[in-house]
């Protein structure tokens, strides 16, 4: 009879662990968070695991901690703690104790020949493993998550919203991704706005549209990314919500994502803003640091790049507009590292990001702009967001929301708030004004030129 080993015995303890924790938090939790998870070392009742990155670490322990404890104790009732290291050298790959247990690869016969041409192709590098989580994304990749995992949709329809570059389109890569993975059965189609209203036109020249209509509504789900861009385009719109109904009557997943929520969309139908309200309306809000932080550490593992802390931490903090500047300012530093055969120093990353620091540090918020403006036409400050009405103050005040939409990130709905909680409307109808007004008066639009030097300078 052989004798088992203490190796052996981990072995096996550790593969039941990893089968309940996956069985109990599902296919996509545990390809994110759970997998990359390796054992190092079972020494003095105590367990040692090892993951690639500190921002794992630290969600593993906050949400899986206190049922990794449970299920070893169930295991080994001496066991007493459990340690979660960061060693990046790992990366969920080479464990120095214990190999995962061998997962069947599943490889699908997808036919996925009938979207050819209407389907965006999906980026495989835009997933749910290496999109980092943080308090002001958290929800969204929760709500995207929960689509992703579930048979029937659990909100109808999924509406995600922010600003340029803070993940959306990643999300939809990779709920679309993941739902291909876990159900291969379902008809996923992807595609941005702009494609959907190309497909129709090109429907309506060739008289195509029973075909069109056939291919769109016999799809499991519908993802359409930027739907923004049919704002405007009455009879796109109109097909889009028969879609739309068509769709949801059956228990189908739609799934959309735009820059600003359905109730602020400007030239959207009354009826369309409506259905895309009905279900979840989640929203991307910009990175604070910790996130921008988790993001630069994920990142440079990607890339292989040893930075010092220090020198992520000044990225972080200095590099505040999006995640796509964010990951610019790696992909340089990286290159940096490369080509000119230079260690990454605080001093060389300022040097290598020198422009893009500069960028950042010139971006100016609408409470400058105003109380630019404000001096300028020798106005009070007040008076940009009080009710009045005559022309020596509301003049002024157009051309500082006119400013404010040239000169900043912010959405028009954002804009009228910060002028006294105006309608996103009433910014419209300001630009709109200002750029009719200073094409021919040569004197205004010398005001808005020395404005605008004094505010970029």
């Amino acid at each position: 009879m052989s004798v088992v080993s203490l190796e052996e015995r981990r072995n096996a303890e550790w593969a039941r662990i990893r089968g309940r924790l996956r069985a109990e938090f599902g296919d996509g939790v545990f390809r994110s968070w759970l997998r990359p998870l390796t054992l190092k070392a079972v020494e003095d009742e105590a367990i040692t695991l090892c993951v690639p990155t500190r921002f794992v670490r630290d969600r593993v322990s906050t949400l899986y901690g206190d049922r990794l404890k449970e299920l070893w104790r169930a295991e080994d009732d001496t066991i007493g703690t459990i340690d979660i290291h960061v060693e990046p050298e790992h990366a969920g790959r080479k464990p120095s104790l214990v190999a995962a247990p061998p997962q069947p690869e599943v490889e699908s016969e997808r036919d996925d020949a009938w979207a050819d041409g209407v389907a965006s192709p999906l980026d495989p590098k835009l997933s749910f493993d290496n999109f980092v989580v943080g308090k002001p994304n958290e929800f969204a990749y929760a709500a995207c998550m929960r689509a992703a995992e579930t048979e029937a949709p659990a909100f109808n329809p999924l509406f995600l919203y922010g600003g340029v570059g803070l993940g959306k389109t990643h999300l939809m890569h990779a709920t679309a991704s993941a739902i291909r993975q876990n159900f291969p059965e379902k008809r996923v189609l992807y595609l941005t706005a702009e494609k959907f209203l190309y497909q129709f036109i090109h429907a309506l020249r060739a008289q195509e549209t029973v075909a069109f209509k056939e291919l769109f509504r016999s799809v499991d789900v519908l993802m359409v990314d930027d739907v923004q861009f049919l704002c405007g385009r009455d009879a796109t719109q109109e097909e889009f919500l028969h879609t739309f109904n068509a769709l949801v009557d059956q228990g189908r997943q739609v799934i959309v994502s735009a820059d600003t929520s359905p109730t602020d969309m400007d030239g959207l139908e009354e009826r369309v803003r409506s259905r895309l309200g009905w279900g979840l309306v989640v929203e991307l809000n910009p990175t604070n640091y910790e996130l921008r932080l988790s993001i630069l550490e994920a990142k440079a593992v990607l890339l292989g790049l040893k930075l010092d802390e220090r020198v992520l931490e000044f990225v972080a903090q200095r590099i505040t507009t999006n995640i796509r500047e964010l990951e610019g300012a790696l992909n340089r530093l990286a290159a940096y590292a490369q080509l000119g055969g230079r260690q990454i120093t605080l001093e060389t990353a300022q040097e290598a990001l020198r422009d893009l620091l500069r960028a950042s540090e010139r971006r100016v918020s609408i409470e400058e702009i105003q109380k630019h403006v404000a001096e300028h036409f020798n106005i009070r400050l007040a008076d940009m967001s009080s009710p009045r009405r005559a022309r020596a103050v509301a003049r002024p005040r157009q051309v500082a929301m006119y400013l404010a939409k040239h000169l900043t990130s912010r959405s028009l709905p954002e804009i009228g708030r910060k002028f006294g909680g105006r309608d996103h409307t009433t910014v419209m109808h300001a630009i709109r004004k200002i750029e009719e007004l200073s094409a021919a008066d040569n004197v205004l639009a010398e005001d808005i030129r020395l404005i605008r030097r004094v505010l970029e300078n």
